[in-house]
């Protein structure tokens, strides 16, 4: 059977590596060569050079959206992966009811991003309301906490189930040994807990962090970019860029600009992965 896997393996690959190849491979090369062209349709584009990166890298807008962005990415990877640490610990204490827990806080990572935006537009909308304070698209100080409120509320419960998978996977050993030794809980926390959960701090602070960055449909339909594009994040701004202008020049700045956002969080990702993995230990 070994012999016939490792003989046969090609015919295995090939249509995960062929959809691969269509799907995600094709359209970042020509979507990286329409970054320098003015075009309109794929087959109508003519190569203009760096033209698109000057100008994308000239707009205040993309970069006061890189701000924004920046900022939000910030406060919510730490939010998300603190709250989501501590509620791993509190159901791997052997809490009754657990496993229901587990699933509330699971579920709101299944409904889709642009309907929970309009849920919480509403929501909050109504309790700024309530205190006689700006509507979310009025103020982009509202607009940017009920991001990371939204962002939090859906994401705690994903990284949630990592970090109690890698909770669940430190040897009983070491515990029962710290126990003996007299380490207090908070010395068990920081001295064995968290060094040896450091492959899912690793996971999940780089979902958080691309998650961070590619936020958009929670972002349209939340607050839309307002008030004055305030508090529009980078994926709307390309977004907004590409299509909410006519002229064929407009198609290529925000072909730039997406170039440029994906190098971003690439390098940034890179940083962090390496941050992190040069922390982990080996159990």
């Amino acid at each position: 059977m070994e012999n016939a896997i490792k003989k046969y393996w090609p015919i295995f690959v090939l249509p995960t590596l062929a959809a691969f190849c269509v799907g995600f491979v094709y359209p970042f090369v020509q979507g990286v060569y329409l970054s320098f062209c003015k075009f309109t349709t794929i087959k109508k584009a003519h190569f203009i050079g760096l033209k698109n990166y000057a100008y994308a890298l000239t707009d205040s807008s993309f970069w006061q959206s890189f701000e924004f962005t920046t900022l939000f990415m910030i406060i919510s990877t730490v939010l998300i992966n603190v709250l989501a640490f501590a509620i791993a610990l509190a159901l791997t204490s052997k809490i009754k009811g657990s496993n229901a827990f587990r699933t509330v806080f699971f579920m709101p990572n299944l409904i889709g991003g642009i309907v929970l935006g309009y849920i919480w537009q509403i929501l909050l909308n109504c309790v700024l309301s309530l205190l006689e304070q700006p509507l979310l698209a009025l103020d982009a100080k509202y607009g940017f906490i009920g991001l990371v409120i939204l962002m939090c509320w859906q994401q705690i419960g994903y990284m949630m189930i990592i970090y109690i998978a890698g909770l669940q996977s430190i040897p009983e050993d070491y515990l029962e040994a710290a126990k003996i030794d007299g380490a207090t809980d908070r010395q068990i926390l920081f001295k064995i807990k968290i060094p040896n959960v450091m492959p899912s701090i690793t996971i999940c602070s780089f979902l958080t962090i691309t998650n961070g960055f590619k936020l958009f449909d929670q972002n349209l339909a939340l607050t839309g970019g307002e008030p004055a594009h305030a508090s529009e994040m980078m994926a709307l701004n390309i977004y907004n860029t590409f299509y909410s202008r006519s002229g064929a020049q407009w198609k290529g700045y925000g072909q730039a600009k997406a170039v440029v956002f994906c190098i971003m969080v690439i390098l940034i990702s890179l940083v962090q992965l390496k941050f992190t993995k040069s922390r982990e230990v080996q159990q």
